[in-house]
């Protein structure tokens, strides 16, 4: 049904460089309590906490209160999304703590075009010589580092540094990278900001074992205090149809950008990511936001 949205983001083995010294396979990370320790419930952007396993190759490497996602492989890792300036050097720290190195990430992948989850782009650019991937509405923002007029929040955030060595995600057009054997959909779903992406793949671990991870973005009607969504029925109907491709997956584990909007730390504290809310759920919680905003927005005009 959703077809023409999903676009399969292909990363296949090119060599681009060296291979690492240790798989992800032979990684070590401190238990997922050690996390729960660290953090609380919607924490400090920047505060750190320690790396951790969510399972087979996906490992959680952001801040306490930012996400950030590594996927690593022999011949280069992905990341999804890197937190502020600040938090993208507690996502590199982490990073080699798991026994990985920053410089080998070549792929950085994007969920909405905010600083708290892309402010340090340029810095693991800088870090890695890494491709950012990203959707055709938030390339320009990113070159720039200055928020869309059409973004809710517009002038909200503070700037960020520009990012070079962008690639646009297009439909039906596989994206390929010196990075073996991971499959990463990427999925449209606007209305937090114009550009926002969910991501979907598989992670097995060495017993076979196989998860559907979805990454799924902030989706918050979240805006300043003179933006009225009602005035803008073209992007509420993208924001709902984003709303609706995010309920049609079939996830086992769910992650966010922001870790306690799907319960990160009740999941980790019962040792298992896959338990609590799921994508149904949380797309269902975001609806009933944009229907309790809409009504709230037609009762005061």
């Amino acid at each position: 049904m959703f077809a023409r949205a999903l676009i399969a983001l292909v990363l296949v083995a090119a060599g681009a460089c060296a291979p690492e010294p240790r798989l992800a396979a032979q990684a070590t990370a401190p238990d997922r309590a050690a996390w729960v320790e660290a953090c609380a419930d919607w924490d400090d952007w920047d505060k750190a906490g320690p790396p951790f396993l969510i399972h087979g190759r996906t490992y959680y490497v952001g801040t306490c209160g930012i996400a950030a996602i590594l996927i690593p492989s022999a011949h280069g890792h992905v990341l999804i999304d890197t937190g502020t300036e600040a938090g993208a050097q507690v996502v590199m720290a982490n990073i080699r703590a798991l026994g990985f190195d920053p410089a080998h990430v070549s792929v950085l992948l994007t969920s909405h075009e905010h600083y708290d989850h892309v402010g340090g782009l340029a810095d693991l650019q800088e870090a890695s010589d890494a491709t950012v991937y990203t959707s055709a509405a938030a390339l320009e923002v990113l070159r720039s580092g200055r928020s869309a007029e059409q973004d809710p929040q517009h002038g909200m955030h503070p700037p960020m540094r520009p990012v070079s060595r962008l690639r646009p995600i297009a439909l039906g057009q596989p994206v390929r990278s010196g990075v073996d054997d991971v499959a990463i959909t990427p999925i449209e779903t606007p209305g937090h900001t114009p550009g926002a992406l969910s991501w979907l793949w598989k992670s097995c671990d060495k017993a076979g074992d196989c998860r559907t991870i979805v990454y799924a973005d902030s989706l918050s009607p979240v805006s300043r205090d003179d933006y009225r969504f009602s005035d803008h029925p073209d992007y509420v109907q993208a924001f709902r149809a984003g709303i609706a491709r995010l309920a049609a997956l079939d996830c086992d584990i769910l992650l966010t950008p922001h870790p306690s909007a799907s319960g990160l730390r009740d999941k980790l504290a019962a040792d298992d990511p896959s338990s609590g809310m799921g994508c149904r759920a949380y797309a269902d919680s975001i609806a009933d936001r944009l229907d309790a905003r809409l009504a709230e927005e037609s009762a005061g005009s």
